[in-house]
């Protein structure tokens, strides 16, 4: 990869939907010396997809909270995958360091729908408690791919 396909990823992280001609005004190449890049990216694996974000409140996913997950005892990050995977309400995890095991980023419709989403990971049997922040208003949020 270099400083050209840089660019053309920059390109295609603020529109994905930019058309080739318009991504090599800016990169100063040809349409189709950027779609042959941009195929070879792909190829390669270097540009895993191409996706639409929505806004989750509009899917009625308004309520969003991190969870610190605490457990008894030791429990594999494959036993957490396979519990949290479980939960649709997860939209994100990952264990941590610190006191908690892991933490975990859960989106719901509502109060009620996030604490029963809650007490599904609860009632884990190597899930010890947990302890949830409610997300007011987002202050910075940006997707790395």
């Amino acid at each position: 990869m270099d400083a050209i396909d840089s660019r053309i990823i920059d390109q295609l992280r603020q529109n994905a939907r930019a058309g080739y001609g318009d991504i090599g005004d800016v990169v100063g190449l040809s349409a189709s010396a950027v779609k042959r890049r941009v195929d070879r990216l792909v190829a390669d694996g270097v540009i895993r997809g191409f996706t639409v974000q929505v806004d989750p409140a509009v899917e009625g996913m308004a309520v969003e909270a991190y969870v610190e997950l605490f457990c008894r005892g030791t429990v594999s990050p494959e036993d957490l995958r396979r519990l949290l995977s479980a939960v649709p309400e997860v939209v994100d995890a990952g264990t941590v360091t610190g006191e908690a095991d892991a933490i975990v980023h859960m989106r719901s419709r509502d109060i009620p729908s996030l604490e029963e989403a809650l007490e599904r990971v609860r009632a884990a049997p190597n899930v010890d408690h947990t302890r949830s922040a409610i997300v007011f208003s987002r202050l910075v949020h940006r997707e790395y791919p």
